[in-house]
């Protein structure tokens, strides 16, 4: 009678024992807030800016700054 049991509890504790290993996922919200940086779109906005009043200061008047006139 053991050795029918023998297997049969052998393969119980197996059960338990890989149902214990089973991983959990746990969803949790951070602790600080998100942070993001924005910093490199304003420097590039600025940039454009600059440009562009730059190209209307060349077009207005291109002697300023030596830039031959294309006429």
């Amino acid at each position: 009678m053991t050795q029918k049991l023998t297997p049969l509890l052998s393969l119980v504790l197996i059960g338990f024992l890989a149902s214990a290993c089973t991983p959990t996922v746990r969803l949790q919200a951070p602790d600080k807030p998100i942070e993001i940086n924005l910093n490199v779109k304003i420097e590039q906005e600025i940039r454009v800016k600059v440009d562009k009043d730059l190209d209307n200061l060349f077009e207005d008047d291109p002697d300023l700054f030596g830039v031959p006139t294309t006429k």
